[in-house]
């Protein structure tokens, strides 16, 4: 394995109200729209939604992956994140992101090493050490060559 690894998705405006992303390497599309409060429809991901599962199932791999290196056995591991957003002077910000593993042992023996594994694989958690990084802003306008002026 490198040391370098590239991820894509590409999304698109489907049509009304939703859209459709994919992932290399993935053959099934996801559909979102906004969140119902911001126009869009309900029982679809959203954007906010779609970044909280990110952190989520990265924090739950990261766990895995961190207790299986360390010989760490447990019963079962649930992740609840919750986001608060606010309307701030420039829109919307997230305001609060909270990550809370509810994690099954057991063995009361194995508590203090439990909550040392949970908190490395916070530290380790590569979405949510990204939610920080500043993010790339690189725009592509196309013009459609196929419309002739008559």
């Amino acid at each position: 394995m490198g040391n370098k690894h590239r991820y894509g998705v590409v999304a698109w405006w489907s049509s009304g109200k939703t859209g459709l992303a994919k992932s290399d390497g993935v053959s099934m599309a996801i559909h979102f729209t906004a969140p119902p409060e911001f126009g869009g429809m309900e029982g679809r991901w959203t954007p906010e939604s779609l970044l909280l599962c990110a952190i989520a199932s990265c924090f739950t791999t990261t766990f895995r992956a961190v207790a299986e290196y360390s010989k760490f056995q447990y019963a079962d591991l649930e992740v609840q994140v919750e986001a608060t957003i606010q309307k701030v002077e420039s829109g919307y910000a997230f305001k609060e992101i909270s990550v809370g593993p509810n994690l099954v042992i057991s063995h009361t023996e194995d508590h203090s090493r439990a909550i040392s594994l949970l908190n490395k694989a916070n530290t380790l958690c590569l979405v949510s050490r990204a939610v920080s990084v500043p993010l790339t802003f690189a725009p592509q306008i196309r013009v459609r060559n196929d419309l002739k002026v008559v």
